[in-house]
């Protein structure tokens, strides 16, 4: 079996980039509070392996019970592990976006599940008896940055996901799943992203009412200690109303950053996809396409979304005006 490559943004073998385009991180950040917290974590000894305080904490912030919490190591070890689990539960099938963070696919083929897009299962062919099947879905998903059609979408999953690490970063729009759907579907959170954080590992899962025995097998697959003390105090900082109201008053440097980024780009001759979130997808121009690759050597790195079945688009992450004029510059 030939596995899918993982290819991820950020840094490379080069380092860190100087003007990072390619990853979706919050560029207000890191928010002060969260990154004073996290600095001051006690890494001398082992947090409680049960994370109780943790669990009670990020119940009370979305007034659900600590039995419906998860914790993770990160959004992709979830992922992998929550897949694990299914295809311990019978489940041989996956359907995803078709565009799409490249792990909810590579989980699945790792463990041997075929895989289906939401767009092949609304084809009038697609069999009203198809067999059960575990449903990945992102909102504002990535790498459009666009909003899922309705609660269709998980129509007929026997397990569903919602990737929600970047409903924190919508700059626009609102999300358009009922109250009904949500309290039915398992809920993503990774924190680190909107906090400008994403050197700091930690993410935690919503289960849905009623589905506590899930959460123990779960917590089963789950090795000791999948949370540092690092990542517990981020997931800590993320319940306080300062760190959300430092997180709120980005939202509209962002926009600004956004709108501006955008006629950058109209202005080198590129097309623009509408985005609800901090990034958006754009098709350069063949001149200056087949140049982006090379800036990497100048610190200015995009990301290429061929990888995401994008093949000619690249993914932005919107940064700050002086990055902006830097790729500017760069193409100029």
């Amino acid at each position: 079996m030939s596995l899918l490559p993982r290819v991820h943004g950020g840094p490379d073998a080069l380092g860190v980039p100087l003007h990072d385009f390619s990853t979706n991180s919050n560029a207000c950040g890191p928010c002060p509070a969260a990154w004073q917290q996290v600095q001051s974590a006690d890494a001398t000894h082992y947090p409680d392996a049960g994370y109780h305080a943790l669990r009670e904490r990020l119940a009370a912030h979305h007034g659900v019970a600590p039995e419906r919490v998860v914790l993770a190591g990160s959004a992709s070890e979830f992922i992998f592990r929550f897949t694990a689990w299914a295809w311990r539960e019978g489940l041989r099938h996956a359907r995803l976006p078709r565009h799409a963070y490249g792990d909810y696919a590579q989980a699945a083929q790792a463990w041997g599940l075929a895989l289906t897009t939401h767009d092949d299962a609304a084809e009038p062919a697609w069999p009203a008896s198809a067999p059960p099947f575990l449903a990945w879905a992102c909102e504002p998903a990535s790498p459009l940055g666009d909003d899922l059609p309705g609660d269709a979408v998980f129509q007929g999953a026997a397990l569903a996901v919602l990737d929600r690490a970047y409903e924190p970063l919508r700059l626009s729009g609102a999300s358009g799943l009922s109250a009904a759907c949500l309290a039915q579907v398992w809920q993503l959170y990774s924190p680190n992203k909107a906090l400008g954080l994403t050197g700091v590992r930690g993410a935690y899962a919503l289960a849905p009412v009623g589905a506590e025995p899930a959460v123990r097998a779960l917590q089963a697959l789950c090795p000791s200690w999948p949370l540092g003390a690092h990542g517990v105090a981020l997931l800590q900082a993320w319940c306080e109303p300062a760190v959300h109201d430092w997180l709120a008053e980005s939202l509209p440097r962002l926009r600004a950053w956004k709108a501006r980024q955008q006629a950058l780009c109209h202005h080198l001759g590129w097309q623009v996809q509408p985005s609800q979130a901090n990034f958006f997808c754009v098709q350069p121009t063949p001149a200056h396409a087949a140049r982006l690759p090379g800036l990497r050597e100048q610190g200015i790195k995009l990301r290429d979304a061929t990888s995401f079945g994008l093949p000619g688009w690249w993914r932005m992450g919107v940064l700050p005006p002086a990055a902006q004029q830097a790729l500017a510059q760069a193409l100029s």
